[in-house]
C-alpha cells in the first residue's frame, strides 16, 4: 500500500519497532480515518529500500510483510 510521507498528514511518531523502524499514526491526505504504519522515506534511509516499490504515479509504497511494523487501522 501507499506509504509515502508526501501522502499523509496528522504524522504523529509513536515509537519504534524491534529493528528500529519509526511507527507512525497518520491520515492520508482527503482522509479523515487514522492509522499506525511506516513510511517508505524512513525505510529507504534505513537500507532496507527493499521493502519499498515505486508505484506507477511515483508514490512509494511499503511491502509490510518483509518489515517488522505493521499496517492498521486505529478508528
Amino acid at each position: 500500500g501507499f506509504s509515502d510521507k508526501r501522502l499523509k498528514y496528522n504524522i504523529i511518531e509513536l515509537g519504534h519497532s524491534p529493528s528500529g523502524i519509526p511507527i507512525y499514526s497518520f491520515k492520508y491526505k482527503g482522509g479523515s480515518v487514522s492509522y499506525k504504519g511506516a513510511m517508505a522515506q524512513d525505510l529507504i534511509n534505513m537500507g532496507l529500500s527493499d521493502a519499498v516499490t515505486v508505484m506507477s504515479n511515483g508514490y512509494y509504497g511499503v511491502y509490510y510483510d518483509m518489515i517488522d511494523v505493521d499496517m492498521e487501522l486505529l478508528n
